[in-house]
């Protein structure tokens, strides 16, 4: 059995479902859309649970309904909750960069990969040179009507814009 940390939205309610599913020792972490700010006090907790726990496996997951992703790309209406506002922006960036690739796939379910894979290259940067490097950083989206947890698309998908002058 392997340890895993899942960091997980609490509007999603996706912990009793990974409890069920991952036959593993599971540890959760939350934030509103993943939206967690990579700060000092947050990664020495994060890092604190790896080591306690001889973390793994690390999984950003995400419902396809997710609220709060949801009203980022639609009417913004939680944007006035504290630490949304930089959150919303940045999601509104990430739906403008896939707009523009042409991509004629599920736009929300582009926005949430391009989402956690920022996330995940973020972690990875703080957690270089951990004593346990060997842990593996995944994301999946959990697709409520299909019961399924959905490996979210390659960041070769997910690329950034670049202006050249």
């Amino acid at each position: 059995m392997r340890n895993c940390l899942f960091l997980l939205c609490p509007t999603d309610g996706l912990e009793p479902i990974i409890k069920n599913r991952f036959n593993h020792e599971n540890y959760f972490y939350t934030s509103l859309g993943n939206s967690f700010i990579y700060d000092s006090k947050t990664i020495a907790c994060i890092k604190e649970i790896i080591n306690t726990h001889n973390i793994k496996a690390i999984y950003f997951v995400l419902s396809a309904d997710n609220q709060i992703i949801l009203d980022a790309l639609g009417n913004q209406d939680f944007s006035d909750i504290r630490g949304l506002k930089n959150f919303y922006k940045e999601i509104t960036v990430q739906k403008e960069h896939v707009e523009e690739t042409l991509y004629t796939g599920n736009l929300q379910f582009s926005v949430l990969s391009y989402h956690l894979n920022k996330k995940i290259k973020k972690l990875e940067l703080e957690l270089y040179g951990l004593r346990n490097h060997s842990i593996k950083i995944r994301a999946k989206v959990y697709n409520r009507q299909e019961d399924l947890f959905l490996t979210i698309y390659s960041d070769l998908i997910c690329l950034e814009k670049h202006h050249l002058n």
